[in-house]
């Protein structure tokens, strides 16, 4: 995805202030807010069966996911750092949470919650929200196409018809239920799927203002009733959320571990969610320190309601950025559409086609994929390249965390890999730099026939290049000195350091004397901390300049051959 060009009016907040509501939120609310008010009915529609479906999925009660949607998904719409982001209840918060259900019990799942919340809101204040600024552009576009295969692939079972078969994997589950679909084929439900996308698809057209997802799903709806289809359907919903309640802490150490695992899970997806939908709009960029702040205290305020933790939702974040939204209204809106769903409207909701719903994710999914980016990665370097795709590939194939582990992984060892080729290694012949260094032609004459050897390292030194470090200089013989011009070395660790520590001992055993030259201050506390300078045989044996090298490398020729 490409990063955002709309540029925020959000006043530039210091301090505190910059973690709460302000009127700059809302900036631009006088010209979208029909759009922000269709966005978020549409993505309460859409939202309304996930939350039950994962809710039952973690062996909670279809009341819970309610909750969550509505409560988690107001108090991280109003304090969150995104415009576009919706919060709730997820596919990956539910394969998380169930064996905590299954270990501990459903009571347990507030205090996981809680403590979750407390950890994600720390995360926020501690600012650690910035590293999502060094996740990779690879790594972002293969999360955002892997996602949208999972959107798309979760909808099968509904578009066809068929009941969800058992299975672990989305890609599994929507095989068996092809061939489940193929032992008895029906055409009721497909043909709900594609009233939905023509509608979605065709009426922007006309005008780009029409509320395409919301006119698709009660098209569909009316078709459904209308020909009296037997198509399966949301059906009946709670009449109420949870009343506000503290969770008991009577096993609260017992539950540390779980926690953290739902905290480092709502903190990245959140991230995630934001910066691929920060793509999809031009709008004011998401602010990520202040976003886990928001997903914090949504888990908190969701736990004592008896909800679920929450996390940004990548499916309705898309639906909500495709359908029109421009501010955090959207979301808002979002939450107070389930809320009447819930008091007032149950019963219109539950005769709504599950194959509707399907077709809005279905054709949301197609649209968060832009081929053009995705090209663009594909052919610009074969390392970007591998990371799209295994990210891709492990997005579908395990989970959300382990694949933005082997992406961040593959691009860092890749990253490393052509830092290290950066790093060079080069004999000079003094005469060729003479001038530049002030080093005479008479000098530089001189040192070729007395057997001192120069090497000019330029880039970074560290643990990657170490071992050709060591490769270069085992070579070096028929020399008395070696000088090494180490001023334009970028960056050093302690690896590299201790290379060059063997590399001086090394040559010291075999008679020749190193000399180092224009070692940076930073480097030569370095050098000095894992002993690389007590290899050298006198403690003067680093200069600042080339020419104060040269004469003492001259000296030290003359001391040992016996010349005058």
């Amino acid at each position: 995805m490409t990063p955002s060009r709309g540029s925020s009016d959000r006043p530039p907040a210091t301090g505190w202030s910059r973690f709460f509501p302000s009127a700059g939120d809302y900036r631009g609310l006088g010209s979208s807010w029909k759009g922000d008010v269709l966005a978020g009915i549409t993505v309460g529609v859409v939202a309304l069966p996930l939350a039950l479906a994962f809710a039952i999925s973690a062996g909670l009660s279809p009341a819970a996911g309610l909750t969550t949607a509505i409560v988690a998904g107001l108090v991280a719409a109003v304090f969150g750092g995104s415009n576009l982001q919706v919060s709730g209840p997820t596919g990956a918060m539910a394969v998380v949470l169930l064996p905590v259900v299954a270990h501990f019990g459903a009571g347990a799942v507030p205090i996981v919650g809680l403590l979750a919340g407390v950890l994600v809101l720390g995360a926020g204040l501690a600012r650690i929200g910035r590293v999502v600024a060094y996740v990779p552009w690879p790594v972002v576009e293969g999360f955002a196409v892997g996602i949208a295969i999972i959107i798309f692939l979760q909808q099968v079972p509904s578009a066809l018809g068929v009941a969800k078969p058992q299975g672990s994997s989305t890609a599994v589950v929507a095989y068996r239920s092809v061939v489940a679909w193929m032992g008895a084929p029906g055409a009721e439900s497909l043909a709900l799927v594609a009233i939905v996308a023509a509608v979605m698809v065709g009426l922007p057209l006309l005008h780009r203002s029409i509320p395409a997802s919301l006119l698709g799903v009660i098209t569909a709806a009316l078709v459904a009733g209308f020909a009296g289809w037997d198509v399966s359907r949301i059906g009946a919903l709670p009449s109420s959320i949870g009343a506000p309640m503290m969770p008991s802490f009577g096993r609260v150490t017992e539950l540390i571990g779980p926690a953290l695992a739902v905290a480092v899970l709502a903190a990245m997806e959140s991230l995630l969610s934001a910066k691929v939908a920060d793509a999809l709009v031009d709008t004011a960029p998401c602010d990520p320190d202040r976003e886990l702040f928001g997903q914090g205290l949504a888990s908190i305020a969701s736990a004592v309601f008896g909800g679920m933790p929450s996390t940004g939702a990548i499916a309705r974040t898309a639906v909500n950025a495709r359908a029109g939204a421009r501010t955090r209204m959207s979301a808002v809106v979002h939450s107070v559409t389930l809320l009447v769903v819930v008091l007032a409207a149950g019963s219109l909701v539950a005769r709504i086609p599950l194959a509707a719903l399907a077709g809005v994710l279905m054709v949301t999914a197609a649209r968060m994929v832009d081929p053009s980016n995705v090209w663009s990665v594909l052919r610009s370097t074969r390392s970007d390249a591998l990371v799209l795709i295994l990210t891709t590939v492990a997005t579908v194939a395990v989970n959300l965390i382990v694949a933005i582990e082997l992406g961040l992984a593959a691009a860092g060892i890749l990253a490393l890999m052509h830092l290290a080729r950066s790093a060079t290694f080069s004999s000079q012949r003094l005469s060729d730099t003479a001038e530049a260094d002030g080093v005479t032609g008479e000098e530089s004459r001189l040192l070729a026939d007395e057997h001192v050897l120069v090497y000019r390292i330029d880039g970074p030194l560290f643990f990657a290049v170490a071992q050709r470090f060591l490769e270069e200089f085992a070579t070096v013989s028929d020399a008395r000195v070696v000088i090494l011009r180490l001023a334009d070395v970028q960056g050093m660790d302690a690896s590299a350091a201790h290379a060059l520590g063997d590399i001086v001992e090394h040559l010291e055993r075999r008679g020749i004397t190193v000399l180092l030259k224009g070692v940076q201050p930073e480097h030569l506390r370095i050098l000095d901390a894992v002993g690389t300078l007590d290899h050298l045989a006198h403690a003067h044996h680093v200069f600042d300049d080339l020419p104060s090298a040269v004469s003492h490398a001259r000296q030290h020729v003359a001391r040992t051959t016996g010349a005058a």
